[in-house]
């Protein structure tokens, strides 16, 4: 009975192809193909993308953050962890491990807006933020992405450069999510400083005054937290909203 035995040769030639392999699979997997997803092809998202969902380690992030009942909601916090994740594999690593986001499941008398620092943990800002007069009063409850609706637009951004308007210093967006928030160029959505985004404003009226769909912030911290933000980092703005939940491609891919 003929037995065939691999030898020592053998052996290592086997295991020099399957680390060979092994390492050009990571390779495709892991640096896939740029895509912009406010592009009419922004559907052909990878899907064998190795893809790092908040799992064990977002939620050592979550909780080495202190919170100290300032926090974001973790099943929010997983959403934009996620998308984070899935960004930096379909286009370029941000310039900046900088997360910010905005919880429009809170009323507009509550801080809503988290500058999250991934790499060290931390929070540099955390405050109130407006939303457009025709969403909502106290509430955020409708979103647009046309033109002149003077909605808040709901999904992942990419921040720009900044310029000097009406408001003050100011932070161009780009709308990274098609049919939700890829108008945000033509609409002139960007972030700026506002009066009426003030606790003043809110101890007399109950809630925060309203922008045209801009997500304003306080004008004493808007020079700094837009100076940290700017430049190539994401902003996710979110909602318990039906159709973005079911449609959008960056928190269920």
């Amino acid at each position: 009975m003929n037995v065939l035995k691999a030898t020592d040769t053998n052996l290592e030639m086997s295991t020099d192809i399957i680390l060979i392999y092994s390492f050009l699979l990571t390779s495709i997997f892991l640096n896939p193909p740029a895509t912009d997803l406010s592009a009419d092809n922004h559907a052909h998202i990878p899907k064998k993308a190795v893809i790092k969902t908040a799992g064990a380690s977002g939620l050592h992030l979550y909780h080495k953050i202190d919170w100290g009942g300032r926090g974001v909601d973790y099943k929010i916090f997983q959403k934009a962890l996620h998308g984070y994740n899935l960004l930096q594999q379909i286009r370029q690593s941000p310039k900046k491990k900088l997360l910010t986001i905005v919880d429009f499941n809170l009323p507009s008398n509550k801080k809503r807006l988290w500058v999250i620092d991934l790499e060290n943990g931390t929070v540099p800002y955390h405050t109130l933020v407006a939303h457009g007069k025709n969403t909502g009063g106290l509430w955020a409850k409708e979103f647009s992405n046309e033109v002149d609706s003077h909605k808040s637009s709901l999904g992942f951004y990419l921040t720009g450069k900044t310029y000097y308007g009406k408001h003050g210093l100011s932070l161009r967006l780009q709308g990274l999510e098609k049919g939700f928030n890829d108008h945000a160029g033509p609409r002139a959505i960007v972030m700026h400083g506002a009066d009426y985004v003030s606790q003043g404003f809110i101890r007399k009226y109950g809630r925060l005054g309203r922008s045209h769909g801009c997500p304003a912030i306080p004008t004493q911290l808007a020079p700094g937290l837009i100076k940290l933000i700017a430049g190539g980092s994401y902003l996710f703005v979110y909602r318990s909203d039906k159709a973005y939940i079911d449609h959008s491609k960056l928190i269920n891919t």
